[in-house]
């Protein structure tokens, strides 16, 4: 049992400083074969919007490796080679609102319970200081 040992520590210490799979590194070879089809269009020419920027569909989170990052794809189409791509890391102004307005929303909610506490609090010790000069009054 202790030969087995320090032969599965190499192979998890060779995992772990980096040994990739077989098929990656084949997927990094193509990609640097070709590396104008590695590069998006809308990085290095015009492009049009065709569709605004939006949540990806469930289909596309699996399908779709722009959709990865930030869940959020904008369809465009490259004025020079005519092709039609996906570009990632796009948020709606919708989403950015409905983000900003729950915010604002979650504050005052928070404002409103600290602010109804303060009061609560603030009759108990209201009520305590009576009580204690009623008290000290009829002692006197």
């Amino acid at each position: 049992m202790a030969p087995a040992r320090p032969r599965l520590c190499a192979v998890l210490g060779l995992l772990l400083c980096g040994l990739r799979p077989a098929a990656a590194m084949a997927a990094d070879e193509r990609r640097s074969e070709s590396p104008a089809a590695a590069t998006a269009c809308w990085r290095v020419e015009d492009f049009v919007v065709a569709q605004e920027c939006g949540p990806c569909s469930g289909f596309q989170m699996k399908t779709v490796p722009e959709c990865s990052p930030t869940g959020f794809v904008e369809r465009i189409n490259c004025a020079g080679s005519g092709r039609a791509e996906f570009k990632s890391s796009c948020r709606s102004a919708r989403v950015e609102a409905r983000g900003f307005w729950r915010f604002v929303g979650a504050a005052l909610a928070v404002a409103a319970v600290a602010a109804a506490l303060v009061l609560a609090r603030q009759r108990v010790l209201d009520r305590r200081a009576l009580e204690k000069v009623r008290k000290q009054m009829e002692a006197i």
